[in-house]
């Protein structure tokens, strides 16, 4: 079979969404194998198409995309840049976290731009969503705990108990709220968050029984990394675009931390070449 696509696919598994899932599911229509709509999602219909494709090829029946699948597929991997050797220690602190500790910069962003690197999104547009992203949410560029605001806390009530049984957080009993508070780089929040969050990083269960992993410094780098791979293709459109507000939303969900956000964009924008 002849190299007809090319795309970013090798990696891709149940839970991933994108473009390079859409691409996937388009090869596997075209060799007989349906994986439903191709919507950029990876669900159980890709999975399961992708597993008979596997085992029609004599290829290992994972449901994950290697080499040897892409390559049967007729997907070629995209070379992504890599522009990490431009954000240097002094160059991230000076241009867009000045106010906080030089020695956070130097302590966390080794990990967020591997993190980055691992799942192709570290050209310099995608490493200064990642930073402004950090900029807005935690200014002092260390993965924290939310803290507490009229949004998660009644008046002199329990903290956190706002959120204890939101369901579309996932949270379903009392203490909840507090045990799945905000937490790393991008705030994750609610039992479904800390639940997919894990398995998603080969972790099983561990953020749900130890929440607190979720400010541990690899993990919350994978975690921030993650969740701008779930929604790369609208980042990617918006930046493109430079439509930071619709950037900010696709992280935050609105425009909290919009304006901060966009001058560390732009700072980084102007200083890091």
């Amino acid at each position: 079979m002849g190299n007809t696509m090319v795309s970013d696919v090798v990696g891709l598994h149940l839970g991933s969404k994108g473009i390079g899932v859409q691409e996937l599911q388009e090869a596997l229509t075209k060799h007989g194998f349906d994986p439903g709509k191709p919507d950029g999602n990876f669900g159980p219909h890709t999975q399961s198409a992708l597993i008979n494709f596997q085992r029609s090829e004599s290829l290992p029946a994972t449901g994950k995309v290697d080499t040897a699948t892409a390559t049967g597929l007729g997907i070629t991997a995209i070379p992504y840049a890599d522009d990490r050797a431009k954000f240097t220690v002094d160059k991230v602190w000076s241009s867009m976290f000045k106010s906080a500790p030089r020695a956070n910069v130097e302590k966390y962003l080794p990990d967020i731009l591997n993190s980055l690197y691992q799942l192709n999104l570290a050209d310099k547009s995608m490493i200064l969503m990642a930073l402004a992203t950090i900029r807005a949410e935690s200014g002092n560029f260390v993965p924290i705990s939310e803290y507490q605001s009229t949004y998660n806390t009644p008046p002199r009530g329990v903290p956190y108990s706002l959120y204890d049984f939101r369901k579309d957080l996932g949270n379903k009993a009392k203490g909840d709220g507090s045990l799945f508070k905000g937490r790393g780089f991008v705030q994750l929040t609610g039992r479904n968050n800390y639940a997919f969050y894990s398995k998603l990083l080969g972790l099983g269960t561990q953020l749900l029984q130890h929440p607190d992993m979720a400010n541990d410094s690899h993990v919350a780098a994978d975690i921030l990394a993650q969740f701008l791979k779930r929604h790369e293709v609208q980042i990617r459109n918006a930046l493109h675009e430079n439509d930071l507000r619709t950037a900010r939303r696709m992280v935050n969900g609105g425009s909290h931390g919009l304006d901060v956000f966009k001058v560390a964009f732009n700072a980084g924008q102007k200083s890091i070449a």
